[in-house]
């Protein structure tokens, strides 16, 4: 049966393809304009960092403990990650948790972070996301609902800062009196 000739012949695609179609009747050719739908929310625009690159996605079962990742554009975590890597983007789920030392440029946590986050440039926490540890970041956005806890810092501020000392304030001299000195 599926030796028939024609059956699978190349030739024959090549004579359909070459037909011009033709509408059978004048209903065919009619063009009917459909008016515009409103879509109810419009797509969301991704980051671009996240449109190049290689991804990384641990699914909502998994578990990567002890790793170092490396080369990876974006970390997608819907289960459990412990490891330290740096990335373009980190986004971590509602049922995802990460732990660990990550530098990033962008983060989006809806899910759980425990550990040292550096983030330079976007750290957004959605409503029932949780960062806990040491946090660096360049600009912060915490939704109603997330939680923020732990030594929190711009990037600017982690940078140590020379401070003068403050002159004291001159004393009037009394006479007889001796001026105090600290002693260390």
């Amino acid at each position: 049966m599926l030796n028939k000739p024609g059956l699978f012949n190349p030739n024959d695609r090549y004579r359909r393809d070459a037909r011009p179609l033709e509408p059978t009747t004048a209903a065919a050719t009619e063009v009917r304009a459909e008016p515009p739908r409103a879509d109810p929310e419009p797509p969301r625009a991704k980051p671009e960092e996240a449109a190049k690159g290689s991804k990384l996605i641990v699914g909502p079962d998994i578990k990567l403990k002890g790793a170092e990742i490396t080369d990876c554009d974006t970390l997608v975590v819907e289960g459990r990650v412990e490891a330290s890597m740096d990335a373009r983007l980190v986004q971590i789920a509602e049922s995802g948790a990460l732990h660990g030392t990550i530098g990033v440029d962008l983060a989006e946590i809806r899910g759980r972070f425990e550990g040292e986050l550096t983030v330079r440039k976007q750290l957004t926490i959605h409503p029932g996301g949780k960062v806990a540890g040491k946090i660096r970041y360049g600009k912060i956005v915490v939704e109603d609902g997330g939680e923020l806890s732990g030594d929190i810092a711009t990037l600017g501020a982690a940078k140590p800062v020379a401070v003068a000392p403050a002159k004291p304030a001159p004393q009037a001299a009394t006479a007889g009196a001796m001026p105090a000195t600290a002693s260390a």
